[in-house]
């Protein structure tokens, strides 16, 4: 597998997991009546701080072995 596809699967992973942190909380408010900032900001509160991490983590990962990849490219040429 070359780096730019695993950095792209990891940039893809960390869209994926952002996702899912804002659907978590979304799932977790669908009982409420009304909607504003202050309890979806709560709501993301009670989801924690994993999926996030999570996220950034691969976010770094994947940008990190694409520009590998590049420097790579370039060396060659």
């Amino acid at each position: 597998m070359s780096r730019r596809l695993t950095g792209t699967i990891f940039v893809f992973i960390s869209a994926f997991l952002h996702a899912v942190r804002y659907i978590s909380a979304a799932i977790f408010g669908s009982s409420t009546v009304s909607w504003n900032k202050e309890i979806f900001e709560s709501l993301l509160a009670s989801v924690g701080n994993k999926l996030e991490f999570g996220a950034n983590l691969c976010m770094v990962i994947g940008i990190i072995y694409l520009i590998w990849a590049e420097v790579e490219g370039k060396k060659k040429k």
